[in-house]
């Protein structure tokens, strides 16, 4: 238009300025430190240094606790204050061994000790009964002596006894596709399972049969067993334990100290009721090493059932907690083997061995905490007891060998170099590092050039 003041241009179209999206930043710290860890936990090798770093972290602290938590006992039976602790390290060093020789072992050969273990196991538990070789320490015939100040627990043994046979007879049942019938699924599983708690029950150790059956619901929940099936063997189970508590006196009174604050009537809660002084007394970080006051006599079994107690009040909740985290860690770990194997065998061992460690641990940190009653069972790696540490340091070099068998971690282990023990001429070094060298080169020369060109 003539009297336009635009001259005639189309007029200027405003564009409508949005307010910029919020994008999430990525310079978050704990976004990047989850997301770290989320790569960490999917790396191949996560759960074999997670075995191999938590159990070593939990013995050489339980070896610590030990020593701390058995000085004052040790003085009391006018023995050396170190009496104890050096009686550990050596079961600690057996076990390492066995460890070792665990976790080198393939898989055909853990197989094939299963049997021997087993009959080995009954033949000892057997003899736990026989008058002038088996001993009772504190009410339950469980032991034999060995000579001097050393004894066997064989009942310690049956446990792992249980988780290869058990395992192997699984596997062999799967090959042969037999599990889809209850009864191949129960016999003779649940006979030699039932028969191992007989001849534990003869001696009045209702806290390792409790760990063992633990380890038998464990085996046939991994083997597929149906609901009905599950829960009808667990109510004969709940019920045979119920007559065996119900029967027996001292243990109506450890089930009546389930959360008790005062001794009470005759001092029957004193165990139990000292265990949380100890722990209530620790605090956020503890008192010190050494300097546990519930050790000089006022806590029973101190250095064995409740070290748990003792390392609440000198570490306090920190201490507590860290250990809870090794043995979740352990845990986690040992379900993620038994979790990524194809191999029947593997699944079924990794899983009873967890279900073992992860079952003994909470039972003996539940009754510490007041929670359960006193079993009477050690804390896996931690308490003190050779019979208990040395299979179970042999079931950890289990779960070494099958997390290392993994295809993904083998395929890890094998991209890595050693680093020490190389020959030059073959590993690596002079003349042969340089071909590769050249050779590399060359592929990278040849990628790059163009395809007429000569």
């Amino acid at each position: 238009m003539p009297g336009s003041r635009t001259g005639g241009r189309p007029p200027v179209q405003r564009t409508v300025r949005r307010p910029p999206a919020v994008r999430p930043r990525r310079d978050n710290p704990v976004l990047r430190l989850y997301i770290r860890v989320r790569k960490a936990w999917d790396r191949p090798l996560t759960a074999y240094y997670l075995i191999l770093g938590g159990s070593l972290l939990i013995t050489v602290l339980g070896l610590v606790m030990v020593y701390s938590a058995s000085q004052i006992t040790a003085l009391q039976k006018s023995l050396p204050g170190s009496f104890f602790f050096r009686k550990q390290l050596l079961a600690a060093a057996i076990g390492a061994g066995l460890l070792f020789a665990a976790s080198r072992m393939p898989v055909k050969l853990h197989r094939a000790l299963a049997y021997p273990i087993l009959a080995g196991a009954v033949f000892t538990m057997a003899l736990v009964q026989v008058p002038g070789i088996g001993m009772a320490v504190n009410g339950n015939q469980n032991w034999i002596s060995l000579g001097g100040s050393f004894q066997l627990q064989p009942s310690e043994f049956g446990k792992l006894a249980l988780v290869l046979w058990g395992a192997d007879l699984l596997a062999r049942k799967q090959d042969k596709k037999l599990l889809a019938q209850w009864k191949h699924m129960l016999v003779p599983l649940v006979p030699v399972a039932f028969m191992l708690l007989g001849l534990i029950m003869l001696g009045g150790d209702m806290g390792t049969a409790i760990i063992l059956t633990a380890v038998l619901f464990g085996l046939l929940w991994l083997a597929g067993a149906p609901t009905r099936l599950f829960v009808g063997v667990l109510a004969v189970a709940a019920a045979i334990g119920a007559i065996l508590i119900k029967t027996s006196p001292n243990r109506m009174a450890r089930l009546q100290c389930i959360g008790a604050t005062d001794p009470g009537p005759g001092d029957a809660c004193w165990q139990a009721v000292h265990g949380i002084y100890a722990l209530a007394s620790g605090g956020i970080f503890g008192s010190g090493l050494g300097a546990s006051v519930e050790k000089w006599g006022q806590l029973p079994e101190a250095h064995t059932d409740f070290i748990f107690a003792v390392t609440g009040e000198e570490l306090g909740l920190a201490g507590t907690l860290s250990v809870l985290a090794l043995f979740a860690a352990l845990g986690y770990a040992g379900i993620r083997v038994a979790g990524r194997t194809e191999d029947p065998f593997v699944r079924y061992a990794a899983g009873g061995v967890t279900t073992w460690i992860t079952a003994q641990a909470v039972i003996n940190i539940g009754a510490v905490l007041g929670l359960l009653p006193i079993a009477g069972v050690p804390l896996p790696l931690f308490s003190y007891g050779g019979s208990a540490l040395l299979p179970t340091m042999f079931a950890i070099g289990l779960l070494i060998a099958f997390a290392r068998d993994e295809p993904a971690a083998r395929a890890a282990l094998a991209m890595r170099h050693p680093r020490f023990g190389r020959k030059r001429g073959a590993g690596g070094f002079g003349p042969v590092r340089r071909l590769r060298r050249w050779n590399t080169m060359r592929r990278r020369a040849s990628a790059a050039r163009p395809s007429g060109e000569r």
